[in-house]
């Protein structure tokens, strides 16, 4: 059972993207990447919204997000935050099995 958390970041004048790049580029990104129990943290912009950046963050279990938590990355994370002035919506979620029944739909 993975667990998949979507954060929608926002900002003004392209800020939500020069945060993504912010964060790739000091390394803060790999850093996360790889942490124990770190499955997925990969950045995404909308076609359709270019002050939005979506980022799908996906561990192994709450005890791997819990010690990602308390890690030194959230310090930068937060730093870099406020220095864009984002504002955050987030989803979570946890995976379940695809039904055969789907397999038809998915083209691997």
């Amino acid at each position: 059972m993975a667990i998949t958390v979507n954060l929608r970041y926002t900002g003004k004048d392209g800020a939500a993207r020069k945060f993504a790049e912010e964060m790739t580029a000091s390394g803060t990104v790999a850093a996360i990447r790889a942490e124990a129990g770190n499955l997925r943290y990969e950045y995404y912009q909308p076609l359709d919204d270019p002050e939005t950046i979506l980022l799908i963050d996906s561990w192994t279990d709450q005890e791997a997000i819990d010690i990602h938590h308390v890690s030194p990355m959230m310090g930068t994370i937060a730093t870099l935050r406020e220095k864009y002035d984002l504002h955050m919506t987030v989803e979570r979620y946890v995976s379940a099995e695809t039904p055969e029944s789907e397999d038809q739909f998915i083209r691997k």
